[in-house]
């Protein structure tokens, strides 16, 4: 899977389509999902041009990575996640279901989960 400058995300991030920001830094922007899957279900995405997790860890900066993940730490502190615990999911290619070829990570919370994997 290769960066698709036209991804969704891509035009998220460059303003040409709006979204209800949970959060923005330098690192990441944050907002809810519009298929929510849980109760609170919310976005973290990295500003970089990064496909997967693997890409990210593979070409982000240390201060890059370092900002993404106190970003996700602090938008599951800010939607009231972290009290009740929540789940981080990222979908990492075509056999993970990954459908948005920028990395991403989903916050869900707000109910019990269940299982990680049903069949």
């Amino acid at each position: 899977m290769t960066y698709d400058p036209n991804n969704i995300f891509a035009k998220i991030l460059r303003g040409e389509i709006p979204c209800k920001k949970v959060y923005e830094d330098a690192y990441a922007l944050a907002f809810p999902d519009i298929a929510p899957k849980a109760p609170m279900h919310v976005l973290v995405i990295p500003k970089g041009t990064y496909v997967t997790h693997n890409d990210f860890a593979a070409r982000a900066s240390d201060q890059e990575i370092a900002g993404f993940e106190r970003a996700v730490g602090k938008v599951a502190q800010m939607v009231g996640a972290a009290e009740g615990g929540y789940r981080l999911i990222s979908n990492c290619g075509i056999n993970a279901h990954q459908e948005v070829p920028h990395y991403h990570v989903h916050i869900l919370g707000g109910r019990m989960l269940g299982p990680m994997l049903v069949g």
